[in-house]
């Protein structure tokens, strides 16, 4: 294989609501946490262990204000990007980091669309289990 790929996909819970970073008119950062875990049981004590990794998110421009505007603490999101890796000096010590820098976004859960729900209410809708019951029309020349 003669290329190479950077690719990340992650499934997980905000950490902490969006930290947002304006530059000018247009361009915006965005930053936030994300929690992945993996649970198992421990066959030595029979108890259930789970692994919490957290991971840096990154978003910019437009992408960033859907997620300042919709996500907040806890809320779940599907994300893919690419890591990036940074490294600067603070202090005379050297500091690392890596990042998702991310291109695609989806709001799998969100708290702030629950809390404000500005959507019309919904009218009408049978539930699965009731069936709709239909009043026949008398000028029904329809065979069956």
């Amino acid at each position: 294989m003669a290329g190479t790929i950077n690719k990340v996909i992650l499934i997980g819970n905000l950490g902490d609501d969006v930290k947002m970073h304006y530059f000018d008119d247009q361009n915006c950062v965005g930053r936030f946490p994300i929690a992945t875990s993996e649970s198992y049981t421990s066959k030595q004590t029979g108890e259930k262990v789970t692994n919490t990794d957290w991971h840096n998110i990154v978003v910019r421009n437009g992408l960033a204000k859907v997620c300042e505007k919709y996500l907040s603490k806890g809320d779940k999101v599907y994300v893919e990007g690419k890591l990036k890796n940074r490294q600067w000096e603070q202090d005379g010590v050297k500091r690392y980091s890596t990042e998702v820098q991310v291109t695609e976004m989806t709001m799998l859960t969100t708290k702030k669309n629950s809390e404000s729900n500005n959507y019309p209410p919904q009218q009408n809708i049978a539930k699965p289990s009731e069936p709709k019951s239909i009043a026949p029309e008398e000028n029904d020349d329809l065979p069956f």
